[in-house]
């Protein structure tokens, strides 16, 4: 499979898992929004949330990797240039979200 399809199907079913998540993720937003802290830890360090909440940052950084990589494809002229750009970005992808969820795992401890 080229790879250009692969990343067109890999937008498309990481958008359809979002869209659950994200409703998930605001409706619980607002449900929070006016607690204490103490609450809004309870939320946060309670297991579900932590499973659920996890799979939508995965997720919404996935997404937004491949997203911005077009991006990169279309309008940057330079490979090398394009080629350190999707680097970064796929570097940042990774980093951004384990350490999301590191910190959200270490609020339970």
């Amino acid at each position: 499979m080229i790879s250009a399809t692969k990343k067109w199907i890999f937008l498309k079913v990481s958008s359809v898992i979002l869209v659950p998540l994200m409703m998930w993720f605001l409706i619980n937003l607002v449900s929070v929004y006016d607690k204490s802290y103490d609450e809004v830890l309870l939320f946060f360090t309670s297991q579900p949330t932590k499973f659920i909440f996890s799979l939508f940052i995965i997720f919404a950084y996935f997404y937004s990797a491949l997203s911005i990589s077009e991006v990169f494809e279309d309008y940057i002229e330079s490979e090398k240039l394009k080629n350190v750009a999707n680097k970064l970005l796929y570097f940042s992808a990774i980093i951004i979200p384990i350490s999301t969820l590191i910190l959200l795992f270490k609020l339970s401890l």
